[in-house]
């Protein structure tokens, strides 16, 4: 624990600065994935007085797109902190980013707690802690100077590119439409940069929920009733220029807006 002490205090130093992190030092390396998210819980703890309390999760690399961007083959997933969560029609500061992407995804709020039971949890059981859905921008940070050289368990410790998330107005559960006939559209500056639809999540976003509850729930963790979760981007990540204006669409859900003012 000591050394996952040790690599979050890296992590937390070059976010709160926003420097650019170069691939760690030789003994700070991880092994292994499991150890990369021993970091991410340490790191959590580190960055809460800065960005607010945990109040959520992102899961990525849940389509096929973003599992062939990244070259990982499976989720990961990382936190969402209070001060990175924004409604619709949000203006940030392009400069509060190393370099800002955004992503468009199907969030989720939790309605009550996903207690865990000697089973595994499955689309059916998971389904009944949803309360909502929303139209979703993860934001996203390209925070290395190279991230094609940062390894899964190193992106995993840093909370996988998570930087936020801007929210639209909920839709709830018995009011949503079907997520696998949900079509997603990412607009830049009026222009459709990519498109994806519901079924791209693991074949269901509730698949992805599924995969987030079990994989916490063997580190003895729940989801809670409160959380927002995303669920994974449609399209592959679009990275902004400054002054750059964002819109998502989904198709039975909304659409959720942004800008990035230089």
């Amino acid at each position: 624990m000591d050394k996952a002490l040790a690599i979050a205090e890296i992590l937390a130093y070059a976010r709160r600065n926003r420097s650019p992190l170069s691939v760690l030092p030789p003994e700070a390396v991880l092994r292994d994935e499991t150890e990369g998210y021993w970091v991410q819980d340490a790191l959590h703890d580190l960055l809460a007085p800065v960005f607010g309390t945990q109040v959520g999760h992102k899961i990525g690399c849940t389509s096929p797109v973003m599992q062939q961007y990244l070259g990982i083959p499976h989720p990961c997933a990382g936190g969402l902190y209070m001060s990175g969560v924004h409604a619709t029609g949000a203006s940030l500061r392009y400069g509060n980013y190393v370099h800002v992407g955004v992503e468009c995804e199907i969030a989720v709020r939790l309605g009550r707690d996903a207690v865990p039971s000697d089973e595994p949890f499955t689309a059916e059981t998971i389904a009944s802690s949803i309360e909502a859905y929303y139209p979703a921008i993860e934001i996203v940070d390209d925070r290395y100077a190279d991230w094609r050289s940062m390894d899964a368990p190193t992106l995993i410790a840093d909370d996988f590119f998570a930087a936020g998330c801007v929210l639209g107005a909920p839709v709830t559960r018995g009011k949503a439409p079907d997520l696998l006939s949900v079509i997603g559209r990412a607009v830049i500056n009026g222009v459709e940069v990519g498109r994806g639809t519901g079924a791209d999540v693991l074949g269901h976003p509730h698949h992805a929920l599924v995969w987030l509850a079990n994989h916490l729930a063997a580190s003895g963790k729940v989801l809670l009733a409160g959380e927002f979760v995303l669920t994974g981007s449609l399209v592959q990540t679009a990275w902004l220029n400054a002054g750059d204006h964002v819109r998502m669409e989904l198709l039975g859900l909304g659409s959720v807006e942004v800008d990035f003012k230089g």
